[in-house]
């Protein structure tokens, strides 16, 4: 029944994983042009071709800091929006802190990879009518391309990024952008660094942590489960496929010659992996802990 893992700590710094809860998502939507026939014996479907699929967050805590990356769905939406998804499991984002012994007035950094509702629906809360961030002491950091895609989104992606879950945080005033100019940014903060991928969405945001000589990738939906390792898995989500497996291309090779450990935010089934690589490409190894 354990709600969480804690796989880090070193002095004052501890990684905690939060889950928030699973959701159901279509098979071939989630794993692009590759058949069905080839990508359901690597990951199972139901009869109607849905797949289950994680909303993990992780949680930084770093002497006086306590980051939150990523928020999953929240619960806001209305009985018909969730319909489309039919989140399941017992997790919420408020419980998974609080089994920690945190709640959500510590938090003071929540890191948006990028705005799609499955990512940020758990940073703004609805109450009596009003929408407010559930952090109320919180920065939270968005890359400014991203939050510029979000208020003008295009027709593809429009569905994904819901206002109610982004523009009460500008409104409250405690939203600020990371202006990724490069790829990559090194010391974002202490011990974390940002990576901008932009195939998937303009503006996505890869944390890269630094801990006990270790550093940890969280994967976001640049490689959302294991699977999409392999090259041709790209979701059917993603507004630039050739330039996703471009940047999947470059990632892995720089994770495997780091010794990245892997931390999938979506994948059901495999929480942590560290990289291996034969002649059919990368693969990787679950890991239980580190």
């Amino acid at each position: 029944d354990a709600v969480y893992f804690i796989f880090f700590s070193i002095q004052k710094m501890t990684i905690h994983t939060v889950e928030t809860g699973y959701f159901k998502l279509d098979g071939g939507a989630m794993f692009g042009v590759v058949p069905k026939s080839i990508w359901h014996k690597k990951y199972p479907s139901d009869s109607d071709n849905l797949c289950n699929f994680a909303m993990r967050c992780m949680l930084i805590e770093d002497g006086n800091r306590l980051v939150l990356v990523d928020t999953g769905m929240g619960n806001k939406q209305s009985d018909k929006f969730f319909s489309y998804y039919k989140p399941f499991g017992e997790y919420t984002l408020t419980k998974s802190l609080e089994k920690l012994g945190f709640t959500t007035k510590d938090i003071t950094d929540v890191i948006l990879t990028h705005l799609h509702f499955d990512h940020v629906g758990g940073a703004v809360l609805k109450h009596q009518e009003k929408y407010m961030p559930t952090f109320p002491n919180a920065v939270y950091w968005v890359d400014k391309s991203q939050w510029q895609w979000a208020v003008n989104p295009n027709p593809r992606e429009k569905p994904s990024f819901l206002v109610e879950n982004f523009m009460p945080i500008l409104e409250a005033g405690q939203l600020k952008f990371v202006d990724l100019q490069k790829d990559y940014l090194s010391d974002f903060m202490p011990n974390i660094d940002l990576w901008q991928m932009n195939g998937h969405t303009q503006g996505q945001i890869i944390p890269i942590v630094h801990c006990c000589g270790e550093k940890i990738a969280f994967m976001g939906d640049l490689i959302p489960t294991s699977v999409h390792l392999k090259q041709a898995y790209v979701a059917g989500y993603d507004t630039r496929p050739l330039l996703s497996m471009q940047e999947k291309d470059i990632f892995l090779a720089k994770a495997f010659a780091e010794n990245y450990t892997l931390f999938f935010e979506h994948d059901y089934y495999t929480h942590l992996a560290k990289l291996t690589k034969t002649e059919q490409g990368f693969s990787c190894e679950n890991l239980d802990s580190i």
